[in-house]
């Protein structure tokens, strides 16, 4: 009777202590969330007044955008930064320039690529894991290094000062990155969809364009947005290979812009036309597709670099 008596007197002591306990885990861990999520925020708003700053000058007069201190927000709000803009870049042939080159780039990585991938991924042929190993480690070579090659290449089938050293490599393979993304989702794609669809007569072709492609829209939609990005931003390739000014790409006349804007800072007479806001206005111009195309793609694009890690 009297260890039944101190068994039951303990338990009301013990029960107070648990839910002590269990309230310091708790109120441990939302500080420890708390903190995270100000470090996040703090970050995040670092990485954001550059981008920041560019928007709101694009829309500030010249008097305000030299005041000091400066403003964060615009106390009057003016266009004729991007009015200055499309007078001096030629915005419709630039934008036909970069998406011809966009368009024609992504096609052929989509293609090549995926088809690259699911050899790798479902054939089996001698020295496959060997050709694998070759493809990746070629990551590891900076374009700088093969320029010069590529470029006397180009030089002698005389593509210079055209569009096609900057679309027909995208035909053959697609690169290494990519294929390897791709190869890696189609490896976690169940092998036992691609038996009933042998077993119904499907081609290795079909199999690829009806069961592969379908089923892997989030890795070709991370890919999508790397293409895009990657050649949206590119300035090294065009101006390597483009020389007329008709064929400029919008980070190279975005650039020249630049040059321009530069040349112009210790001249007085430009002031009254302000360069400054204009140049600001059409990096907001040229920057702004690319965040728009992020954030609408940003489920697809965490989804799909997140299956390709799923099997290896």
């Amino acid at each position: 009777m009297q260890a039944t008596d101190v068994t039951s007197a303990a338990q009301p002591i013990a029960a107070p202590r648990q839910t002590l306990r269990n309230q310091e885990i708790r109120t441990r861990w939302l500080i420890g969330r708390g903190l995270i999520y100000a470090a996040l925020v703090a970050m995040s708003i670092v990485y954001f007044l550059p981008m920041w700053w560019m928007v709101i000058t694009s829309v500030k007069t010249l008097k305000e955008t030299f005041s000091f201190p400066p403003t964060f927000f615009p106390r009057t709000f003016s266009m004729e930064g991007y009015a200055h803009a499309w007078e001096y870049m030629d915005w419709p042939q630039h934008f036909l320039n970069t998406m011809t080159i966009v368009v024609g780039t992504l096609v052929g990585i989509l293609l090549t690529s995926t088809l690259c991938a699911y050899g790798f991924a479902r054939l089996r042929f001698p020295g496959r894991n060997t050709v694998f190993v070759i493809m990746l480690a070629s990551m590891m070579l900076p374009s700088q290094v093969t320029i010069i090659p590529t470029y006397i290449l180009f030089r002698e089938l005389r593509w210079l000062d055209s569009f096609k050293p900057l679309i027909v490599p995208a035909w053959f393979g697609g690169g290494a990155f990519n294929i390897f993304l791709i190869r890696q989702f189609f490896t976690s794609v169940p092998i036992d969809l691609e038996d009933a669809a042998r077993i119904d007569g499907s081609s290795r072709l079909g199999i690829w364009w009806r069961i592969m492609l379908p089923l892997s829209k989030p890795a070709l939609t991370a890919v999508t947005v790397f293409v895009i990005q990657g050649q949206w931003n590119d300035f090294f390739g065009p101006l390597i290979y483009l020389n007329s000014k008709s064929k400029l790409t919008l980070a190279l006349a975005l650039n020249t812009f630049q040059t321009i804007a530069g040349s112009a800072a210790a001249n007085v007479a430009y002031q009254d036309i302000s360069l400054y806001t204009a140049l600001m206005a059409a990096a907001t111009v040229v920057t702004m597709p690319m965040v728009i195309l992020f954030i609408s793609a940003q489920r697809y694009f965490v989804q799909g670099i997140q299956m390709t890690g799923i099997k290896g």
